[in-house]
């Protein structure tokens, strides 16, 4: 199919049906769907015959309530139980063409299987979400991510389906990325909030200016939330020279389920692959669109392992308005992780709150680190910054002014702010920075 590059949409007709029409075919591939996997997923037959519920209960989305919530424990306790694919896989071994694994960062690491359909419809989004933000033909593309196992890997495969130059550059260290970039001129590139602003800071000590001696125009990211928080966002923009737009994705699923457009106004979902429900985070309580709770997902045509009703751990909200862009697929805003969020003087706070004021503020380098602890049987947090070497002010002077700007924003201010040097902190990375160090005694595996 050939395509207009001066249009905005890859596929227009999907990307902006009225949202009757989406929901109409919504509603027609859950069925299919749920008696999929309710005929060929052991775990799912089992599950939804002691729910009480079967595939004939869902006549409108809404009857997706009925049915019972899975999450990343159900797949490691199914992960490899009666095969080598588990009790959650809906094909047999041989359907399947890929997998990746998550990392195991809140347990042990679960694999994604993917049918060659699933596959290739995967790679179809990753088209979208590249043309949405801008890739053409005439793009030279750096995808500078990991490639072992991870899922965000093959959406390079999206971008040289959309005809862009692809450069496979993988996790490079960041002397040989930046003579990449240097000595292959490319106009777009993908990787990490963090090691995106690192990247530019390493640049500038070699003596290279990311503005003048490079040609990046549009940066990636994905894989923390700095993308989706403004000062974060701004910040890299200004060190670059170029356009940051954020992209979301889950290793459950597929690379990016979700791209910021040109407005920045929340990342659109592809609601055509997945079904986006909202709950409580204490009761699983249904929440409207627009009310902020625990996201859930329904995997709506991936088959080698569907998911139904799936918990994802991030809390955010979707907006289903009409984007200003034209689009009618709902907006996903993320607030954090539920299992980073943390709870002080019966405030919620969440990382990605502390990072805005961090990057905001000027005289410091935008590296933090949040300690989380107890005290006095209560929850207190730390936060560990560093300052610029040109900064005249005291470390007093500036903890203070930091200490009262989070407890502006937040609500809540911290028990203290260290103030270290640049470069004192141990937070810069070639891939996803540890900034939440948790020292208290509690489980918050989900």
């Amino acid at each position: 199919m050939s395509r207009d590059i001066n249009s905005k949409f890859w596929d227009e007709k999907l990307e902006t049906q009225p949202r009757e029409e989406l929901e109409k075919k919504q509603l027609e591939d859950l069925k299919e769907i749920v008696k999929f996997a309710y005929d060929n997923a052991p775990y799912y037959k089992r599950s939804f015959d002691e729910a009480g519920v079967k595939p004939e209960d869902i006549k409108t989305l809404k009857d997706l309530e009925k049915f019972p919530f899975i999450n990343k424990k159900t797949q490691r306790d199914t992960q490899g139980v009666g095969s080598f694919l588990g009790e959650l896989a809906a094909v047999p071994e041989e359907d399947v063409v890929f997998i990746s694994t998550s990392s195991g960062s809140t347990g042990v690491p679960t694999m994604s299987p993917f049918t060659k359909k699933d596959f290739d419809e995967f790679q179809d989004t990753e088209s979208r979400w590249f043309w949405q933000v801008g890739m053409r033909p005439n793009d030279r593309y750096v995808h500078a991510l990991n490639f072992s196992l991870y899922v965000g890997g093959p959406d390079v495969i999206g971008a040289q389906n959309l005809g862009a130059l692809c450069i496979w550059g993988g996790t490079l260290p960041s002397e040989r990325l930046l003579f990449i970039l240097k000595t292959y001129q490319p106009t777009i590139i993908w990787t990490s909030p963090s090691y995106a602003w690192q990247l530019g800071e390493k640049a500038l000590k070699a003596g290279i200016d990311p503005k003048k001696d490079l040609n990046i125009k549009k940066i990636i990211v994905a894989g923390e939330l700095g993308g989706s928080i403004d000062a974060t966002r701004k910040a890299i923009e200004d060190l670059w020279g170029a356009e940051v737009y954020d992209f979301y994705g889950l290793s459950d699923i597929f690379g990016a389920c979700a791209a910021h457009c040109e407005y920045h106004d929340g990342l659109h979902i592809a609601e055509n692959h997945i079904l986006v429900e909202t709950v409580d985070i204490h009761t699983g309580e249904v929440l409207e669109p627009g009310q902020t709770g625990e996201l859930v997902f329904t995997t709506l045509r991936k088959h080698a392992r569907p998911l139904i009703r799936f918990k994802t751990g991030d809390i955010g909200r979707i907006d289903t308005t009409k984007c200003k862009c034209g689009r009618t697929h709902g907006r996903i805003h993320i607030l954090g992780r539920k299992d980073d969020m943390f709870i002080v003087s019966a405030v919620n706070v969440f990382p990605s709150d502390i990072e805005a004021v961090i990057r905001e503020h000027k005289g410091i380098t935008g590296e933090y680190l949040i300690r989380i602890f107890e005290k006095d049987f209560t929850s207190k947090y730390a936060v560990e910054i560093e300052k610029n070497a040109d900064n005249p002010k005291d470390d007093e002077t500036i903890a203070a002014e930091v200490s009262a700007a989070l407890k502006a924003r937040i609500g809540v201010k911290p028990a203290r702010v260290v103030v270290h040097p640049d470069g004192g902190l141990n937070t810069r990375s070639e891939h996803k920075s540890k900034r939440v160090i948790d020292e208290r005694n509690i489980d918050y595996s989900i």
